[in-house]
């Protein structure tokens, strides 16, 4: 039986359709019954008989610091699939970060070494690459580089890949996969979706980074490709295309129907507006919206090397401009 944590959240969902269309024995971790519904919605996208795929999983209810509740759901499993994680680049949410991606990893692998499993694929991100100092496309060979100041998110991710490689030193064979921005259908408030949603509503400023991008579809398949191949201890890119962000929000604006964004949000501006939005923070309680990380993400040129998946897995890599046109469309459904 397979086992995958996180299976209420994006990836998580979409990767249980797949699971479940493949007619594969599946249990679920989840922690709020109410989340339920968005793998409902999301199953529907893709089936008409969603909800006997719904019903043919295992759910069981646990958290990643929950050591009962987890040593209970991995009963009878022999493979694993970890997506459970917390996304957040808040300085002042460091130690939930920690607690759920580093310590929740931790758990996990730990459950996995005691119950012999078969293999594990952890879901990482391209946070937790190394930076190259020369601008070179960054590969999964790319050295972490403690000296250079990153988010707290890329922090806790770097730090669950390392409880990942523990594991395979104490005889667990895993694969570690590292999206770039992932786009797809099914969640409005978070991720790509609320960039999708952000843009409906009109957004009149870009920014001038850029980063790598790649469907959900195709995460799920390097998942599940990966998991049934003999490949083992090894960490894949999972990047379609390199865009800058002014390419992918006027690619979204099309897709959508509305106007792009015109005008480049100069640096200075992103600069004193990460500091009054510190300062919000500091008097009312709000969250962050705008960090230094974030600013200084939003504006580097980055470029990352996927020929390692393509020559590992045959795999057909969608363009993003399809995603895009695609979840454009099912999100413009969702809210008619």
């Amino acid at each position: 039986m397979i086992l995958v944590t996180g299976g209420t959240g994006f990836v998580g969902a979409h990767l249980l359709y797949k699971l479940a269309s493949d007619k594969q024995q599946v249990r679920a971790i989840y922690r709020n019954e109410k989340k339920f519904a968005i793998v409902k919605r999301i199953f529907s996208y893709y089936s008409k008989d969603s909800e006997t795929l719904f019903n043919n999983i295992d759910w069981v209810k646990a958290d990643l610091n929950d050591i009962t509740a987890l040593a209970s759901a991995f009963k009878d499993i022999t493979h694993v699939y970890h997506c459970a994680a917390l996304v957040s680049f808040e300085p002042d949410k460091f130690d939930l970060l920690q607690k759920t991606n580093i310590e929740g990893t931790a758990n996990i692998v730990n459950l996995c070494i005691s119950n012999t499993i078969k293999k594990l694929c952890y879901i990482s991100s391209i946070a937790a690459l190394g930076q190259p100092l020369n601008n070179v496309p960054i590969t999964e060979t790319s050295e972490w580089n403690n000296e250079i100041a990153h988010d707290v998110y890329a922090i806790t991710k770097y730090g669950a890949e390392l409880e990942v490689w523990r594991g395979t030193q104490e005889g667990v064979d895993a694969v570690i996969v590292n999206p770039g921005v992932i786009i797809g259908p099914g969640i409005w408030k978070y991720g790509s979706g609320s960039l999708i949603k952000t843009v409906h509503k009109g957004l009149k400023y870009y920014t001038a980074g850029s980063t790598g991008f790649i469907s959900v579809k195709n995460v799920v398949d390097s998942m599940v490709g990966l998991m049934q191949s003999s490949i083992k201890n090894e960490r894949f890119i999972l990047v379609s295309n390199n865009w800058s962000y002014k390419q992918f929000l006027t690619t979204c604006s099309k897709s959508l129907a509305v106007k792009a964004p015109k005008k480049e949000a100069k640096n200075s501006i992103l600069q004193l507006g990460w500091r009054l939005d510190w300062l919000v923070h500091k008097l009312t309680g709000k969250r962050r919206r705008l960090t230094k990380h974030l600013v200084t993400a939003l504006n580097t040129n980055t470029v990352y090397d996927n020929s390692k998946l393509k020559s590992h897995l045959d795999i057909q890599l969608e363009s993003i401009d399809q995603a895009i046109e695609e979840t454009s469309k099912l999100y413009l459904e969702d809210i008619s």
